[in-house]
């Protein structure tokens, strides 16, 4: 029996294997603290619940949706995002209901790309950016994130003829693994320059939601023109914690859209209907949870920053995301460094070389860890000494 050779080109997707480990852990009485996975441990407000409860009962909720959604829907994401970020879309043309973010950010490929194409991608970066251009049967070229270009995207470091060959660009603000924002000056840039060398940007928004200290996130679609080359992938799975219901959207340029509708026409049959009148519920009803679920991790970044700050590892206190990206001490790997923080203190996090190249020698941390298990991680890492990169290996 053959498996496709896509198959064996696939490495162990990073949050897969964490599960694994934590069960393992947890299997032989070990009590572990995850700071993993970037699944929001807070409910799903309570009237958003009430709202599927109700649709639930809805016999045409009960039938095959359409993969474009409901109408109503799409007016409820256009709505959001002129009530949010002051754009006015199409909902009819311009907004395209998704089965999650990851599932449009897979599929995009098959719409944009065909083998041998091209695409420009972030590096240390979502997994999924490069998977759905494998996928595809196209090429990558890696832009390189560092702390000191601010993990922003060097775009005149691209060569040249790179940058001709290329057919899109992914990028992601508020930044996963790496916490860092764009500025609109910066989303300015890349739509001219997307222009200039006839590049399709993909930018995934998905943690805009989550700031802190008063920061308040951009959209990619408010820099002028952005409607021209591009689209932007949102979910209300961090915003509202709904990540177990599956439900997101890419708004943007028509013809984009009307692409990845068709790649869904044929793969899918659309999010299920009394979840979309949930969605609609979250977006369109009170938006106090978000004020509410920012506090609380907050708190939880402010003890997590705080504790690694006391140990000696170097950290910036994020403005947006939910997570800490903390650089590992000198002499270990980052997955050197996290397998000790497991061995010696039963406390998971996430490699930076998990997510590429570029992020070997950090760590990532989530912030969606109940409260109480944050305070028992942080009360072991505060008397936890380093040990020496010699000592760690031995």
């Amino acid at each position: 029996m053959k498996l496709s050779n896509r198959i064996g080109l696939l490495k162990p997707y990073p949050f897969v294997e964490i599960s694994r480990i934590i069960a393992e852990k947890r299997a032989t009485g070990i009590d572990v603290v995850t700071f993993g996975i970037g699944d929001p441990d807070i409910p799903t407000p309570e009237h958003i619940v009430g709202r599927l409860e109700q649709a639930s009962h809805h016999l045409p909720n009960h039938r095959y949706p359409e993969s474009d959604s409901l109408p109503e829907f799409r007016r409820a994401v256009a709505q959001w995002y002129e009530n949010r970020f002051g754009v006015k879309l199409d909902p009819d043309k311009e907004v395209l209901p998704l089965i999650g973010a990851k599932e449009g950010i897979g599929h995009v490929a098959f719409a944009l790309l065909d083998p041998g194409d091209l695409a420009l991608l972030p590096d240390p970066a979502y997994p999924v950016y490069a998977v759905g251009t494998m996928f595809a049967g196209a090429e990558s070229y890696t832009m390189p994130l560092t702390e000191k270009g601010g993990w922003l995207a060097d775009l005149e470091a691209i060569p040249e003829d790179i940058a001709q060959r290329a057919s899109l660009m992914w990028l992601n603000y508020p930044n996963n693994p790496t916490a860092a924002v764009a500025e609109p000056d910066y989303f300015e840039q890349v739509v001219r320059y997307a222009k200039e060398h006839d590049i399709i940007v993909l930018h995934d928004a998905a943690y805009s939601e989550v700031t802190f200290d008063g920061y308040q996130c951009s959209s990619f679609m408010q820099a002028e023109g952005a409607r021209d080359i591009g689209l932007e992938f949102h979910s209300l799975s961090k915003s509202y914690n709904m990540t177990g219901w599956r439900v997101g959207m890419a708004v943007g340029n028509s013809e984009l859209v009307r692409g990845l509708l068709k790649i869904k026409e044929n793969l899918d049959s659309g999010i299920p209907q009394a979840i979309q009148e949930m969605a609609m519920e979250a977006l369109l009803g009170p938006q106090d949870c978000i004020e509410h679920n920012n506090a609380i991790y907050k708190a939880r970044r402010d003890k997590v920053v705080g504790v690694l700050r006391d140990i000696g590892l170097e950290v910036e206190s994020p403005k947006a995301s939910l997570y800490v990206w903390a650089k590992v001490p000198s002499g270990f790997t980052s997955a050197e460094f996290a397998a000790r923080l497991l061995e010696d203190n039963s406390i998971v996090v996430t490699p930076g070389s998990s997510y590429g190249v570029n992020g070997e020698g950090y760590i990532r941390l989530s912030l969606t860890t109940p409260d109480e298990r944050v305070e028992t991680g942080v009360q072991r890492l505060a008397s936890w000494e380093i040990p020496s990169p010699s000592s760690a290996a031995s």
